[in-house]
């Protein structure tokens, strides 16, 4: 179910965006999105208190190369972060010998509203299904978060089901799970 990744030589363009393995020196624009309340707390985690925070984080999305840092080409900031996660435990065993990872994603609150993480998410979903050969993606998002839940939407994620999913700051909060299936073959 959870296929092996390793996206620390991946880089995606699309129109607007570069889609590239995140750097030590992305620090700063990472803290100034990541700071800001209400933009971790959508993705289940908390805001960051100060850089340090923010540069640990960043270390860790290095070493684990399964995130990609979001750029902006106009002013070449990065904007955003996008991921592919193991996948929730809540699959049914038909998951079992399919190909596939979650979506995870999250964006810099003075660029919500353009379709920016629409045309980042189509990219991913793209690179996915045609180079990774994924059978399916899923995406989950919290029911109060009505972007997220837009962005599923509009890329063609279905519902799966409805699960209690704790947060990583310990609040259990009600999830809407999504899958999305590679139907190219």
């Amino acid at each position: 179910m959870n296929a092996k990744i390793d996206l620390s030589q991946t880089y995606l363009k699309t129109k607007r965006l570069i889609l590239r393995p995140w750097q030590e020196d992305d620090v700063e624009d990472f803290y100034e999105y990541a700071r800001v309340e209400g933009v971790g707390e959508m993705a289940g985690w908390l805001h960051h208190q100060n850089i340090e925070e923010s540069q640990m984080i960043l270390k860790t999305f290095i070493e684990e190369r399964k995130t990609l840092a979001i750029v902006y080409q106009e002013n070449n900031k990065v904007i955003g972060s996008i991921g592919l996660e193991y996948c929730h435990d809540d699959l049914d065993s038909s998951f079992d010998n399919l190909k596939g990872r979650e979506i995870g994603y999250v964006l810099n609150k003075d660029y919500w509203g353009k379709g920016i993480m629409s045309e980042a998410v189509a990219c991913v979903i793209d690179y996915c299904f045609k180079e990774l050969q994924f059978d399916f993606l899923c995406c989950g998002y919290f029911l109060e978060n009505s972007r997220s839940k837009r962005v599923n939407e509009k890329m063609g994620f279905t519902f799966y089901k409805n699960v209690i999913h704790r947060t990583r700051y310990g609040v259990d909060k009600k999830t809407v799970l999504n899958v999305l299936y590679n139907n190219s073959e």
